[in-house]
């Protein structure tokens, strides 16, 4: 079974994650997994994909457990460097997280595609599930807010997501186009999982990406999505009160809604087993079951779910 999932954020990862290692384990299972490259962003002269990262780090098991993002065990000197050379850190970045900017930024320079490039990293960390990033042209997320027009990491981390979001804005999108790699998982997948991630920020992204909603929408196979949402809010991250200032309903059957036309079923944790009703109402099959991913074992069990639940 081929599996494509679109996964961006910590929530994202996780099940990302469940899913590959169910590959591991069972040889009839080949996961691509398609992620957001609309939160990269160039500081200090690096070019940063937070989402993809994220991804990266969590497949390849170095990712830091206490925070999702990040590496473990890193170590802060260089920034601590730069602090006290003047420059303002807002953005926490480990030593061994800039190697990873560092090569990025060089590959990028001579020349490699940002597909290249996440084939290249996989590669080195011993991942088996390919990480293809949803185009390879630069787009970035630009928040409005009664601030201003905001770059995505500046409202994200810089501004602790505090602001009201007013719209949300994909610079270049129209431009990007679906990379040969995207198409072809797409095309060949048996299911398609919509990991947990911000359907706005994370997810939104990916599915604005020219001809890339379409092209989901018109599968014939399983298409599946797992609620970010539980009981009214986010896990983690901005997704219910970006949810709330677009005018969405934050909360499963919003996540529904937003998703209606693309997916085939849907899953929820029990807090919101309630909805269930309503959410088969609009044509889609819902799985209750608890969606909270605290250990290795919960990625698994909710992966090994869902692709039961399609089958």
């Amino acid at each position: 079974m081929k599996v494509a999932a679109l996964a961006g954020g910590v929530g994202g990862a996780k099940l990302a994650d469940g899913l590959y290692r169910v590959s591991l384990l069972d040889d009839e299972y080949k996961v691509s997994i398609i992620g957001n490259t609309a939160d990269d962003f160039t500081l200090w002269g690096l070019r940063i994909s937070p989402d993809m990262d994220t991804v990266l780090y969590t497949l390849g098991g170095i990712a830091n457990p206490a925070t999702g993002w990040g590496i473990a065990g890193d170590t802060w000197t260089t920034l601590d460097a730069l602090t006290r050379l003047g420059v303002d850190t807002w953005f926490r970045v480990g030593d061994q997280d800039f190697a990873t900017h560092i090569r990025r930024t060089q590959l990028l320079a001579e020349g490699h595609t940002h597909t290249a490039i996440a084939a290249q990293f996989t590669e080195a960390l011993g991942i088996r599930a390919r990480l293809l990033p949803m185009c390879d042209e630069p787009v970035e997320t630009v928040v409005d807010t009664p601030a201003g027009r905001l770059p995505f990491q500046e409202y994200f981390v810089r501004r602790r997501h505090a602001d009201t979001v007013l719209g949300v804005e994909f610079s270049g999108i129209a431009t990007a186009r679906m990379t040969d790699a995207v198409q072809t998982a797409l095309h060949e997948a048996d299911v398609v999982v919509f990991c947990p991630s911000n359907p706005i920020v994370s997810l939104g992204p990916i599915l604005a990406v020219p001809g890339l909603r379409a092209t989901v929408a018109a599968l014939s196979v399983p298409r599946i999505g797992i609620s970010p949402i539980i009981g009214g809010a986010a896990l983690k991250g901005p997704a219910a009160h970006m949810l709330r200032d677009l005018g969405q309903e934050a909360s499963a059957l919003g996540v529904a809604r937003l998703y209606h036309d693309l997916l085939t079923h849907l899953v929820i944790d029990h807090a919101d087993a309630v909805l269930a009703p309503e959410i088969e109402r609009l044509g889609l099959h819902v799985h209750i079951t608890d969606t909270v991913m605290h250990t290795d074992a919960d990625r698994q069990r909710l992966a090994h779910e869902v692709l039961n639940f399609v089958a």
